[in-house]
């Protein structure tokens, strides 16, 4: 099965999510035009990323009666999304959460479950953390979704390919940060290297997209990509630029791979919930060796 992907890196404009409703909903057009089966956008790409007090203003709820989700799940009839939001739950608990809506529905939401309060982060001020990462079923096969901070802790996406995630989805609003000696962005070359190292371990699709513009005195650089089962880049989208990325994925590829290389055949994770069951019991007597 083959799957064309659609990696949109957008700048947003903070708080207004009619504005990046319209632009979305303008996006999905013209990428379905060009055939794309999967649109993917970034992290929050419905409302700006440095939200702190406007948080409760643009939260919204991914149910079919929402005036904003109504227009992408009917989008979403024509072509799988993934979209990225502000999620306000039934006790009033905000989320940053990104959803893959597929025929009308919902079939997905995933809430971040790791806040950076590092550095010029400080999301664990405003949003609650999410507790659960599952993989799910889609018409291009099991698919996981993680956002941004979640993908530099290695834990989640390995869960992620013990429940059968064959196509890892990143989402992120990272900012520009550093410069290597080879005057490249160090954010930019740290997520190329954890993109290339989950394909490689974990013999499976990763495709990563990143917002770009300008926000606070922040600067998103972009630089979507997608990465093979082997570890080879497929494609890359450049830095700073407003654009979207296409990539067709051929699925096959994975029994290519998992043949040549069956890492996942041969993984024990029972001796990794082992290990971590005793290592935690150990912890917990303040013994952490």
């Amino acid at each position: 099965m083959k799957c064309k992907l659609a990696l949109v890196q957008m700048n947003t404009v903070l708080g207004d999510v009619p504005a990046n409703l319209k632009k979305h909903l303008e996006i999905i057009q013209e990428a379905q035009a060009a055939g794309a089966d999967l649109i993917v956008f970034p992290e929050l790409s419905l409302t700006g990323y440095v939200l702190q007090d406007l948080v409760p203003t643009v939260a919204i709820r991914p149910q079919p009666d929402d005036p904003i989700f109504s227009q992408l799940l009917e989008a979403s009839r024509a072509v799988d999304l993934v979209v990225g939001f502000v999620q306000e739950d039934e006790r009033n608990r905000f989320y940053i959460a990104g959803a893959y809506l597929s025929d009308g529905m919902v079939a997905h939401v995933h809430q971040k479950i790791y806040l950076p309060t590092y550095g010029l982060f400080d999301e664990g001020r405003f949003f609650a953390y999410g507790e659960n990462v599952r993989a799910f079923d889609t018409r291009f096969g099991r698919v996981g979704l993680l956002i941004c901070e979640d993908f530099w802790h290695a834990s989640l996406p390995y869960l992620l390919w013990q429940d059968g995630a064959d196509l890892m989805i990143f989402t992120s609003a990272s900012p520009g940060r550093g410069l290597s000696a080879e005057a490249q962005l160090d954010s930019a070359r740290w997520v190329d290297h954890i993109n290339r190292a989950y394909a490689s371990l974990f013999t499976t699709f990763v495709a990563h997209t990143n917002r770009v513009g300008y926000e606070d005195g922040l600067n998103f650089w972009g630089g979507a990509m997608v990465y093979d089962p082997n570890g080879n880049v497929l494609e890359r989208a450049a830095q700073h630029e407003e654009t979207v990325l296409y990539c067709e994925i051929d699925l096959n590829q994975l029994h290519r791979t998992r043949t040549r290389l069956p890492l996942l055949r041969d993984e024990r994770p029972a001796l990794v919930q082992r290990e971590l069951t005793r290592i935690l019991s150990q912890a917990g007597r303040g013994n952490g060796r």
